[in-house]
């Protein structure tokens, strides 16, 4: 069952193979061929799911018949639009590819909450019924039908609300040894994992960039999975980041969805707007008299989709000056640790994680990373910070793990 939500969850990492290559494109045609199999496959397992909250809890309503066909009515809705979900990328017509984006999306949130809440009352009516036969009260399995559906609904609105609000700013002082004075409180101000796409457009990109530049930053980090479609689709909406104002600059890194989203276009738009794109390399900021350097490499995972840019940490820092007071570099994923703690780096400003986005997926996340959100000191000699995320990807819900705008602030050890 979590392979299940696993595989529904991260389905663009299952549909990249159809977007275009950076060096070999597609025809057209190819390009934009929708990937039947892969949603034939989706579909068979959603039905089974769907069934399965379906027969656990319509069967125990306290309700008139009419009340159990509309839910049933509705698990059918939502089996049918959480395909077409994914198919809303291959939609030309932009207002209905957002449209179902947006159903699709709300759908995902609450049928995800409704299937673990679904398992957790089967679980403790089972222990009920093993343990406790005798206290367990007649009409447990009536009231728990009625309280799954509602509580998932009051989750998913919650979430909602949380997640369509503009990201708070958190305030993170990070300590490092050997800082020389003139860098003491240099502040890098770091958004990451917008997902600009059918859910999220330039209104609420701009409220990100007026929040971003009320900071007075000394360097802006954009530390990837900014967009979830095509340039031709959303330049108009990531615009606002031209406006991104910083003492150094903007500095921007590919995570992984810039690959499905056609990376070498983005590169070129984002740079385009005035974002300095760092590819496995570096540059030396001079800052009252001292010098930082801020590194970037490419996305953890390039490699699968640009064999000529694996990423790499040790790349970024060749050729940095010696005498650097702070070296700092922007990776997507926090697993890139390991290699940016070898090639000598002082700090690592991450996302990718959204910090598990809700409950229970927070939980899921350190199967694949490191670390799931926050400062942590990696290996004894670097920092680690890894981003909430700025925005969020796919359900617009976040619960226990809220969006960030993220200052953080050098000071000696």
């Amino acid at each position: 069952m979590r392979r299940a939500n696993l595989a529904l969850r991260d389905h663009h990492h299952h549909i990249d193979v159809f977007c275009r290559h950076r060096h070999h494109p597609m025809p057209a045609t190819e390009e934009r061929k929708p990937p039947y199999r892969f949603l034939l496959i989706v579909s068979v397992i959603l039905a089974l799911l769907h069934a399965f909250v379906g027969l656990s809890l319509l069967s125990d309503l306290p309700a008139a018949n009419a009340v159990r066909w509309l839910g049933a009515a509705y698990l059918a809705f939502s089996w049918i639009v959480l395909p077409l979900t994914i198919l809303s990328r291959f939609i030309r017509h932009r207002g209905l590819a957002d449209a179902l984006g947006w159903v699709g999306s709300i759908a995902m949130g609450l049928f995800s909450t409704l299937l673990v809440f679904t398992l957790l009352r089967d679980v403790l009516l089972a222990l009920g019924l093993l343990f406790l036969p005798g206290a367990l009260e007649h009409d447990s399995a009536m009231w728990s039908a009625v309280a799954v559906p509602a509580l998932a609904l009051l989750v998913s609105l919650l979430g909602f609300v949380n997640a369509r609000r503009r990201a708070r700013v958190v305030n993170v002082d990070v300590p490092l040894r050997g800082l020389p004075p003139a860098l003491e409180g240099f502040t890098l101000v770091q958004i990451s994992d917008i997902h600009v796409g059918p859910t999220i457009k330039r209104r609420y990109l701009d409220a990100i960039v007026d929040a971003v530049n009320a900071l007075d930053a000394d360097a802006i980090a954009v530390t990837g999975d900014v967009v979830d479609g095509r340039v031709e689709h959303l330049a108009p909406h990531t615009a606002p980041l031209a406006r991104l104002k910083a003492r150094h600059g903007a500095f921007f890194v590919t995570g992984n969805h810039e690959y499905y989203s056609g990376e070498a276009a983005w590169s070129a738009e984002f740079a385009r707007l005035g974002l300095s794109v760092l590819k496995n390399r570096h540059v030396v900021l001079e800052h009252a008299g001292a010098r930082l350097v801020l590194g970037g490499v490419t996305d953890f995972t390039s490699q699968q989709y640009v064999p000529e840019e694996p990423s790499d940490p040790q790349a970024a820092i060749t050729g940095a000056p010696a005498d650097a007071g702070a070296r700092v570099l922007l990776a997507h994923q926090p697993r890139s640790a390991d290699a940016a703690a070898a090639a000598g780096f002082d700090l690592q400003l991450s996302g990718h994680t959204h910090g598990g986005q809700f409950w229970p997926w927070n939980h899921f996340v350190r199967m694949q990373q490191p670390y799931t959100a926050g400062l942590h000191c990696h290996a004894g000699t670097m920092w680690v910070y890894t981003s909430r995320g700025t925005g969020y990807w796919g359900p617009p819900k976040r619960l226990g793990a809220p969006s960030e705008i993220t200052r953080l602030r050098l000071i000696a050890a």
